[in-house]
């Protein structure tokens, strides 16, 4: 018994791994649907880890719609990593909307990175990009905020290299921040907001990218800040604020030449007090030395006493001794 269920077991075995290699129902399908496909290739597309079924449906998908492909073009685009079932809806779309498109074009913009048939989808039907709030300044300093809506459709001969939709919006928004800052007054810009949009659509904004703009249409204007009178109250604080250091600094040296002043005084002072201290040891020393005798010096403190004298009937109203002219006047005056 074990010796008739070995050779059933390993006839069971060698006959699934031929159907695995050689899918004999794909390549009777393909056979009917008008394929040229060999079951060779099959085989040898299990060998080179390609999905035969994916080719050969896409083969008939294809043969159906009057497209002529072959399974090497299908295969070498799948082993480079493309998405073989997008490049045939997207020709068979391209072809029936009569927008040239061939297969390689479609895979070099499959292999790109970029979704193919969703760009012949825009191509065929027109998108609608809306920009963010864009805000610029007119020349009277009154900030607008400008929503846009820009209708866009996909150039097929510019999705391989083309930017994308961030730069389209980027421009957009250059383009409108030049209009309103051209603008001599933003009630200007309120009054005609297609002013903004055909001429940020004479700028040739598209140039250089994957989409074709046919149409910016301004969605919404709002009225912000007063950028003017805010810059000009900054410049007037900042204006204030300088003035207010300069005239501190003029400030501070008048108080230090006050004070170099004073010290210069007090040090004229402190030697005057010195120079009187050095009279009485100079009389001193003229008595020791025999220069100055008892009668001289008499006659000299008389003189002061005499002097004071007048002084003091000069000036009844004066500080004394060594009082100053201003005094003196004022003395008269009384």
């Amino acid at each position: 018994m074990n010796s008739l269920l070995f050779p059933i077991i390993v006839g069971a075995v060698v006959l699934l791994v031929f159907l695995y290699f050689f899918p004999i129902s794909l390549w009777i399908t393909a056979i009917f649907s008008g394929v040229k496909v060999s079951l060779f290739q099959l085989a040898f597309m299990r060998v080179r880890k390609v999905p035969p079924s994916l080719i050969v449906n896409s083969l008939i998908t294809s043969t159906k719609a009057g497209l002529n492909l072959t399974a090497n073009e299908l295969e070498t685009h799948y082993l480079a990593g493309g998405n073989v079932p997008t490049v045939i809806k997207a020709l068979i779309s391209a072809d029936k909307a009569n927008i040239p498109l061939d297969f390689r074009q479609a895979t070099a913009i499959d292999l790109a990175g970029r979704n193919v048939f969703e760009a012949v989808t825009t191509s065929v039907n027109p998108k609608v990009i809306t920009t963010p709030n864009v805000a610029a300044v007119a020349q009277d300093g009154i900030q607008l905020i400008v929503i846009a809506r820009v209708t866009v459709r996909a150039n097929i001969t510019q999705l391989v290299g083309g930017a994308g939709e961030e730069t389209i919006l980027a421009r957009v928004g250059e383009g409108i921040v030049t209009s309103i800052g051209s603008s001599l007054s933003h009630k200007e810009v309120l009054e005609n907001p297609d002013k903004i949009s055909k001429l940020v659509l004479h700028k040739g904004l598209d140039a250089g990218t994957a989409f074709e703009i046919l149409s910016i249409d301004i969605a919404d204007i709002d009225i912000g800040e007063n950028i003017g009178a805010k810059l000009q109250t900054d410049q007037a604080s900042a204006d204030l604020r300088v003035a207010e250091a300069r005239a501190e600094e003029r400030r501070a040296m008048a108080v230090a030449m006050e004070q170099e002043y004073r010290a210069k005084t007090q040090e004229a002072k402190a030697r005057v007090v010195e120079a009187e201290a050095e009279i009485p040891r100079a009389i001193a020393e003229a008595f020791r030395n025999g220069n100055l005798g008892v009668m001289d010096y008499y006659k000299m403190r008389n003189v002061q006493a005499d002097t004071e004298m007048r002084d003091s009937i000069a000036n009844p109203g004066g500080n004394g001794p060594g009082s100053t002219k201003p005094g003196r006047e004022e003395g008269r005056q009384s």
